[in-house]
């Protein structure tokens, strides 16, 4: 597999400053914009329905991932929420994945519980029971690939064919790779998703989130209810969302280089009891992502083999790895999905997906790739110790 990132030329506001020239796009901070004239209001008149910095990187997500419009939201949450508002109503059927991030599960289960739509939760990679819930005529399909946390693939084109045959529309969240490493909608997918906290912005220092639209009526009525409801993006979100997308490629290609050195080192590791990550041949994905993936991202988890104690010693005795929720950023990341990133799951909802109160999940960063072996050795010794 080539490792290349995507060749799109972004468009990313550079050099359209016409009044000063700035190489780099101001930020528009007023929330408000007058009026040539009675009943002549500009392009802009409230930034909540639009603003100049968000116009950009709206226009650069769409153009990444190929689409005819994007909005940005004020999460990746709000993202999701805003895609459900608009196309699903009470009785309407949503297909979700059910390993899905336990964020997303527990959006869906709630709002399902006071009636907004329903959901059914599904193995996407059982066939027998992915058509049994498409035969119920679902209105909104979503699909996580890689999955979270286990990475499982799921095959985009595929789904998404039995999807609209069934009369659906298909969203993916393309938050674990990022438009650098798949592009869901040139797989058949209508929409795509991203938690721009994550890979797009890269730093750790905003929420938000984007709905990338296939079809210009689609971005359209998006960017209408993203209004209605006030889910849309800040002014200076914008700004740093855009400035981090410029880093995007040499960031995550790192990330990815990081992230094969160190799944090579916990290969051998007698404390890891079971390995994911969909580079591994023996990953039941791995053809998948090999056929519609640029690569395999920077995204690994592992079972831990030892008891709670164990893992409590080998947490504490990490230094380069952070114990926090989240992932994409610069820095390397380590969390306890359990009681963590999904915790907002039932226990019989995370058994049923296969999360195990001894799974670790991994966001590297692009940190010396060396130091993180070194610390992830020291404190596996420390966990061993008895």
């Amino acid at each position: 597999m080539a490792y290349k990132p995507s060749t799109i030329a972004i468009h990313n506001g550079l050099n359209e400053d016409q009044q000063f020239g700035c190489v780099v796009p101001p930020i528009y901070l007023s929330s408000t914009y007058n009026f040539t004239d009675f009943n002549q209001p500009r392009v802009h008149d409230y930034s909540r329905r639009g603003n100049p910095g968000r116009d950009i990187v709206q226009k650069t997500l769409a153009q990444l991932e190929g689409g005819s419009g994007a909005v940005m939201t004020n999460s990746g949450m709000s993202a999701l929420h805003l895609l459900c508002t608009v196309f699903l109503q009470p009785g309407d059927l949503l297909v979700a994945p059910h390993d899905c991030y336990g964020g997303s599960y527990r959006l869906f289960n709630s709002q399902s519980q006071r009636g907004a739509y329903q959901v059914q939760f599904v193995d996407q990679s059982d066939e027998s029971a992915l058509q049994k819930a498409l035969d119920k005529k679902p209105k909104l399909v979503l699909i996580e690939t890689p999955s979270n946390p286990l990475l499982r693939i799921f095959d985009i084109q595929h789904i998404a064919h039995l999807a609209h045959e069934a009369g659906a529309l298909v969203v993916v969240d393309n938050t674990f790779l990022s438009p650098i490493l798949q592009q869901p909608l040139s797989l058949g997918a209508d929409f795509v998703v991203h938690s721009c906290t994550k890979y797009l912005n890269g730093h750790s220092d905003i929420v938000a989130g984007v709905v990338i639209a296939k079809d210009e009526k689609w971005a359209i009525e998006l960017a209408w209810w993203a209004n209605n409801i006030g889910v849309t993006g800040g002014a200076f979100d914008s700004y740093l969302l855009l400035r981090g997308i410029r880093t995007l490629s040499p960031r995550i290609l790192q990330q990815q280089r990081n992230t094969q050195e160190i799944v090579k080192y916990l290969k051998s590791q007698t404390l890891v009891k079971k390995l994911y990550y969909p580079e591994l041949e023996d990953h039941p994905g791995h053809q998948i992502a090999l056929k519609q993936q640029k690569g395999f991202g920077a995204m690994l988890s592992f079972e831990f083999a030892g008891d709670e104690l164990q893992l409590r010693r080998f947490l504490s005795a990490l230094s380069l790895f952070t114990l926090a929720e989240s992932l994409g950023g610069v820095e390397t990341l380590i969390s306890h999905t359990a009681t963590m990133t999904h915790a907002g799951m039932s226990a019989e909802a995370r058994a049923q997906a296969g999360i195990t109160d001894s799974l670790l999940r991994i966001s590297v960063g692009i940190e010396d790739p060396q130091d993180l072996i070194t610390d992830l050795e020291q404190a596996f010794q420390v966990a061993a110790q008895r």
